[in-house]
């Protein structure tokens, strides 16, 4: 969690400027406020980092994603092609704003693969959302070529991958829309807080609206704002902008020593027999938030992780086993246990998802042991990682294949 480990002065600065004018909220009373607008603050370090043109902070992540759909132009009824390893949210989000999710497979990269995606499409597909997962990119040139022969509207969850990029491009700004998370086990965290992006004027438009009970924040009288769409509440409050604001100052910092630890971890452990890594389309462009192993099949992975839970081994996650960031554990989306009916169950489901066939997914994300890289450790911490990492993979490596 590279940003929770940097709190300190700058956060609690910018924290105490909004106590000292107690405006908590992000829009209007300008008098009161004093000049501190920690929202727009931290807008401005989203655009700097992404060099979008357009950014606009929201409650969370999860928000984020449903903003960017939903200006993107999908809507009840769309088909969206989703990946089966995500947080659930990015599935959630299509089947809340009335679309249908259509699961596709991914590949090395942990993304959608073009191939994946291609195989997915019918003629009712509107979209595709793409998440760039454990901090790295997706294989845009690849997905981009199936999006434009296909006329698709692409909108892209980075939540784990603020600070990556593809070929000197920002993740998040090759579709329609884009989106970040900024919640506690994020590069950067507001504690809570999320971040749309975008370079279409009128897509940021109509998300600043919705993310706001359709205000199009024109004026200093809030009470006599237009409405130009409607909107719900998604606003972020300038509590958790202030320290999303200085944590994201920090992501620079943050990143490039993550890349080093990352390169120390992966020379070391490119020595051992049995591991290798998931694919980097852009190793310039990684965010190094996660050191994601690759082994040899699914029982050594599972054995590798019994080693490492029995040599105490932390800092982990087996994605296989994992509840809520693989297919495979989410009974309430595949039953369809919700707490209200959605336009999914009504205009029903392509797709079966107790029986969805996802071969390569299932390949992938059963070898797959992922690390959260620290910018916080030392050359020798890094060291006994990769030996209790290597001894793990080499005593579950004795085990003869059954």
């Amino acid at each position: 969690m590279p940003g929770t480990e940097l709190f300190g002065a700058e956060e609690r600065k910018e924290i105490n400027d909004v106590l000292e004018t107690g405006m908590l909220f992000r829009y209007n009373h300008d008098q009161q406020r004093n000049g501190i607008w920690k929202a727009r603050d931290f807008e401005a370090e989203v655009r700097k980092i992404t060099g979008a043109k357009y950014a606009h902070v929201v409650s969370n992540g999860s928000a984020a994603i449903a903003i960017a759909l939903a200006a993107s132009g999908i809507g009840a009824g769309d088909e969206v092609i989703v990946p089966p390893f995500t947080f659930i949210a990015s599935v959630e989000a299509v089947l809340f704003i009335g679309a249908i999710p259509i699961f596709a497979e991914i590949d090395e990269t942990l993304c959608l693969s073009a191939d994946g995606i291609r195989k997915a499409l019918t003629p009712k597909t509107k979209g595709i959302c793409l998440v760039h997962m454990c901090g790295t990119m997706a294989d845009m040139d690849g997905i981009m070529q199936v999006v434009k022969e296909h006329n698709l509207t692409l909108v892209e969850d980075a939540g784990q991958a603020f600070g990556a990029s593809y070929k000197g491009k920002s993740v998040g700004l090759f579709g329609k829309a884009g989106s970040f998370s900024f919640d506690f086990f994020k590069i950067a965290t507001a504690g809570e807080g999320g971040a749309f992006i975008t370079d279409d004027e009128e897509v940021y438009k109509l998300a600043d609206a919705y993310s706001d009970h359709g205000h199009n924040h024109v004026g200093n009288n809030r009470g006599m704002e237009q409405h130009p769409v409607l909107g719900f509440n998604y606003r972020i409050s300038e509590l958790h902008a202030a320290v999303g604001l200085a944590q994201t100052r920090k992501v620079p910092q943050i990143r490039e020593t993550n890349r080093r630890n990352k390169k120390i971890l992966t020379d070391m452990l490119a020595q051992t027999e049995g591991i290798s890594f998931s694919k980097l389309m852009d190793p310039a462009g990684d965010s190094a938030t996660f050191l994601n192993l690759l082994l040899p099949d699914q029982e050594t992975a599972q054995r590798t992780v019994d080693e490492l839970n029995k040599a105490g081994v932390g800092g982990f996650n087996y994605w296989y086993t994992n509840m809520y960031h693989f297919v495979n554990q989410w009974d309430h989306l595949k039953n369809m246990q919700t707490a209200s009916k959605l336009p999914a169950q009504v205009l029903g489901m392509p797709q079966d998802y107790t029986n969805l066939q996802l071969p390569k997914s299932q390949e992938v994300i059963g070898r797959l042991i992922s690390f959260g890289i620290r910018c916080t450790w030392t050359d020798e911490e890094m060291k006994t990682l990769a030996n209790n990492i290597s001894n793990a993979v080499k005593k579950a490596s004795l085990v003869p294949a059954m």
